[in-house]
């Protein structure tokens, strides 16, 4: 046995100085000190041996292993002063190279936009409001004189959280808090904007996506009129897009405004000359919908139509941007692809 213990210790000291990396050094642990190991078999013969013996052969073994443990933590260590002398080399800074310039982030052009329009409108003297995102049913729809048979109410076109709660439609919510608040305050007459992300179950295509953002604007008065409405409109229109920018009104309908109307803007490209972008009409897609607003939607409110009157327009900020930049489609908006962000 003694033979057996001296030679596994030689074969165990050469294979460990042959190690050069730690994986190979625990391998080299098992196979001789392990559960099952090398040592391990020689000393299950031990009972075998005499009483005399045993001791003997005992002390020889636990030397054995002392020797084995020793070298293998004296090649853990080399192994370690190796791997720290490569690490430093590989980390080694050349002070001499030029430094790298950080990447530089890009304002999204939604939000570029969305903060010059309210900026624009608090040159004008209006208020900056913003609102809940989930809504009641009777915010958006009861209280701004939508019909019960209205098909903006369809679950098919409305996403709704329950029979009286829903992913706000458009930002005119806002209005109904505001003058609400306004008399319950005594804060009459109002100017004021809000802007936000809206919400409806529309197919995605060009200039269309389930999730927008809108802003809405409301003037409530005495004596407020629609050449107000138009002044104010033409004054934004040409303080975003330059002097040059004419608008164009049509007549149109919307349950919580009379009279109504949708307002185009010249082809920013052709500048209303005609051209491919706005297929030769020189006018741009509809950018607003507006009007005066409805009296049955002031009295909802608390408000005497027969004393005040108010005007409202509200418009997409995703298409106010795509006019501004010129962008052919909404998706690019959202598909948050770098190479369009840096454009910006």
């Amino acid at each position: 046995m003694k033979e057996q213990l001296l030679k596994l210790k030689s074969e165990a000291l050469n294979r460990l100085k042959e190690c050069n990396d730690n994986d190979s050094i625990e391998k080299a642990r098992i196979h001789y000190l392990g559960k099952k190991g090398e040592l391990t078999s020689i000393l299950r013969s031990m009972g075998s041996l005499s009483a005399e013996e045993r001791p003997k052969m005992g002390k020889i073994a636990n030397e054995v292993r002392a020797v084995i443990e020793a070298e293998i933590q004296s090649m853990k260590e080399v192994v370690r002063k190796k791997e720290t002398a490569e690490r430093v080399k590989s980390e080694t800074l050349d002070i001499t190279m030029p430094g790298r310039s950080p990447e530089v982030g890009r304002r999204h052009p939604l939000m570029i936009v969305k903060e010059e329009l309210e900026s624009v409108f608090m040159r004008m003297g209006y208020d900056v409001i913003s609102g809940p995102e989930i809504e009641t049913v009777q915010n958006n729809f009861d209280d701004l004189n939508a019909p019960y048979d209205h098909p903006s109410r369809d679950w098919s076109d409305t996403f709704y959280i329950s029979d009286e709660l829903v992913l706000r439609t458009h930002t005119s919510p806002v209005e109904i808090r505001v003058m609400k608040e306004a008399v319950k305050e005594g804060k009459l007459p109002i100017r004021m904007v809000s802007t936000g992300r809206t919400f409806r179950f529309d197919d995605v295509d060009d200039t269309h996506s389930p999730m927008f953002h809108q802003m809405e604007c409301l003037v409530v008065d005495k004596g407020v009129t629609m050449a107000n409405l138009k002044d104010s409109i033409d004054q934004f229109v040409k303080e975003l897009f330059g002097n040059s920018m004419k608008t164009r009104f049509r007549p149109h309908n919307f349950p919580f405004t009379e009279p109504s109307a949708e307002v185009d803007v010249s082809c920013p490209i052709c500048m209303g000359k005609g051209c491919p972008s706005c297929n030769g009409t020189g006018w741009s897609m509809e950018l607003l919908g507006c009007g005066m607003t409805h009296p049955n939607v002031l009295r909802n409110c608390g408000i005497d139509p027969e004393i005040y009157s108010g005007y409202a327009f509200g418009m997409g900020i995703d298409r106010v941007a795509m006019v501004k930049y010129g962008i052919p489609n909404i998706r690019l908006l959202f598909e948050n692809d770098v190479r369009f962000l840096k454009q910006f």
